[in-house]
């Protein structure tokens, strides 16, 4: 098991940003992500972090990069740290696994998000409403069922808290109607082909999160992609509609704090061994029934 990086220092290189998860430095006219071990839960980052995190994030990242190639390009140059230039090699320890050499996009402003199940913020919103983002729903469906076609639900990026959805008309006030169009179909088509690849899998892809940009004049695929950590997985065995269901991700952490009533303020608190050790157990899980093969 690799060792366990909650931050990174790469001295000599810009660290431009710290996200919840990733720390993000600029190298040249690229971009150098590397996914730490860090979790957050309800918006507040923990302070034990969670061990191959961050290279489950990467790994299956670029595994998902790769099959969705022919659909969209997208921002990844390797994440073979062997092969990154001279001057990184020795940060390799800590970049082996868990990072990405990117190129710089213009970035949207948007989130990208598809559904195909209702869950989360589009079950709050249709219960009151029986419509998400604007998009009409049937009467009468039940928290987590399957929704007769998958939606394309945008969102505004938020630097801390959550994202803020909004319909297809602000999307296209935001970012205008052809670059609209095409990211609503990107990210619907994108979300089809993995959510049939990983049904028969083991996997429900209930609703995913991506990210786009423009690099050299073309629309790009960009962040992580179709993690536990920007989309939601559920184990296929235990579905059942009506109630939440349990997911590939933050389960054992969210339970373990709604357990000793965290009142979702910072700080957190420390985990136990035991919520840590099942946490990573369904990220390594989830990266080998996706991929087919255990994470080395």
């Amino acid at each position: 098991m690799s060792e366990v990086i909650s931050q990174t220092d790469l001295s000599g290189f810009k660290l431009l940003r710290r996200g919840k998860v990733r720390d993000i430095y600029e190298y040249g006219d690229k971009l150098l992500l590397v996914a730490t071990d860090r979790i957050s839960a309800f918006d507040v980052i923990l302070p034990t972090a969670i061990p191959m995190k961050g290279a489950v994030l990467t790994q299956l990242s670029q595994f998902w990069f790769e099959m969705m190639r022919d659909i969209v390009p997208n921002h990844l140059i390797g994440t073979d740290v062997d092969k990154f230039p001279e001057d990184l090699q020795r940060f390799r320890e800590v970049l082996r696994l868990r990072s990405m050499l990117s190129v710089k996009a213009e970035m949207f402003p948007v989130e990208c998000v598809a559904r195909g199940y209702l869950a989360g913020s589009g079950w709050t919103e249709y219960k009151e409403s029986r419509s998400v983002c604007g998009i009409p729903l049937p009467e009468g469906l039940r928290e987590c069922d399957r929704l007769p076609e998958p939606i394309f639900t945008p969102a505004t990026k938020a630097e801390s808290g959550h994202d803020i959805n909004i319909s297809f008309d602000k999307t296209v006030k935001i970012i205008g109607q052809e670059n609209a169009t095409k990211l609503r179909n990107l990210t619907i088509q994108i979300y089809k082909r993995a959510a049939e690849y990983a049904l028969p899998r083991g996997i429900i892809i209930a609703d995913v999160k991506f990210e786009f940009g423009i690099y050299d004049g073309k629309i790009i695929l960009c962040d992580e992609l179709l993690t536990p950590d920007s989309s939601r997985f559920w184990p296929r065995a235990s579905y059942r509609p009506g109630k939440p269901q349990p997911s590939f991700d933050k389960q054992y952490v969210r339970d373990y704090l709604e357990q000793i009533h965290f009142d979702k303020k910072p700080p957190g608190p420390e985990l136990p061994p035991a919520v840590v050790r099942g946490t990573t157990e369904k990220y390594l899980e989830a990266y080998r029934l996706l991929t087919g093969s255990p994470l080395k």
